[in-house]
């Protein structure tokens, strides 16, 4: 059993009730445990409707590749463009975090390479694992949040 962190978000239509789907879809992979959702502006896409984003810890005997392809598959059945990696969305799930697991190559990189940067995966992120510690950065969430201006996420 390995414990993984997934960063969700949606910002068209009922963002509330695609996150929610998608949560659903995740429990049949293992013990699922999410943080709140969080409203912040859509960031690098001006005009873009706002994004509602979450946490879910994951707690999974998936490799993570098969764990990629199992969630691409919840993002494709919830409405999102497979062809379209940036953008609006109906639903975005990244592997933020694979246990302690480093990978880097194509269409999959472990840890996710903006966690540190992003107010938006550290705040929900901070719910569930405060203490965490990023396998490459050697931070704890704790410390990587303090880090970045968070001011802009709030709780939905």
């Amino acid at each position: 059993m390995c414990e993984v962190f997934l960063g969700l978000g949606s910002n068209l239509g009922d963002r509330a009730g695609f996150l929610g789907q998608a949560v659903v879809a995740l429990e049949p992979l293992g013990k699922v445990t999410r943080s709140r959702w969080y409203e912040t502006a859509a960031v690098g896409l001006p005009g873009a409707p706002a994004f509602l984003n979450g946490v879910v810890r994951l707690e999974t005997d998936l490799a993570p590749d098969e764990l990629l392809r199992k969630t691409r598959e919840i993002e494709r059945r919830l409405g999102r463009d497979p062809l379209r990696r940036t953008g609006s969305r109906t639903v975005d799930i990244d592997i933020l975090l694979y246990g302690r697991q480093v990978i880097s190559r194509p269409g999959l990189e472990i840890p996710h390479p903006r966690l540190h940067q992003r107010a938006f995966v550290l705040v929900p992120l901070a719910e569930l694992a405060l203490n965490l510690v990023h396998p490459v950065l050697g931070k704890t969430v704790a410390e990587m949040l303090a880090e970045v201006d968070s001011a802009g996420v709030k709780a939905a």
